[in-house]
């Protein structure tokens, strides 16, 4: 694994199989009622963090952005994954026709490509995790986590330390 920290809570990707390795990482740190809102532009590697995730949670099948069916559900593991693309909602009230509200902040862990747009609908308690293209790199992407809640502050750094052994291992 060549993913580098930044700081806590800062990632350097060099590769797809460093934010895959990174949602592994972050799947060993999540409990059921976890929530993740991944943000980024098309292509930045939001379904490849959801791929480590869910392989990380013990799930063998593929994972592929829900773009058209809005919702997957990976059940395979540990615990459930819904994973939601949000991404071609516009309104709020859209949200009621995915299921979100059914699953969210109860069963499983939701995963939210796009759901940035609708992060006051949805729940108080988040991680926002957010990737980003490095310029002079076309494979890096920065990836930072925000925590939005105490849960979220402990996922944050529970997972900083699970990076900070994988790194000096």
């Amino acid at each position: 694994m060549s993913l580098i920290r930044i700081a806590p809570g800062r990632y350097r990707s060099a590769s797809q199989e460093d934010t895959i390795d990174l949602g592994a990482l972050v799947a060993d740190e999540l409990v059921e009622g976890d929530v993740l809102v991944l943000t980024g532009g098309l292509g930045v590697g939001k379904t490849h963090l959801t791929k480590g995730i869910s392989a990380g949670l013990g799930d063998g099948h593929p994972v592929t952005s829900p773009t058209f069916s809005l919702m997957a559900v990976h059940d395979g593991g540990r615990i459930p994954l819904f994973h939601f693309d949000l991404y071609r909602l516009e309104h709020a009230y859209e949200l009621e026709d995915t299921g979100i509200y059914d699953v969210l902040g109860y069963e499983g862990v939701c995963v939210l490509e796009w759901g940035e747009q609708f992060q006051d609908e949805l729940t108080d308690g988040f991680l926002s995790v957010t990737l980003v293209r490095i310029e002079d790199d076309p494979e890096a992407r920065d990836i930072v986590l925000e925590p939005h809640g105490a849960r979220a502050e402990e996922l944050v750094d529970a997972i900083d330390r699970a990076v900070c052994a994988r790194v000096e291992a």
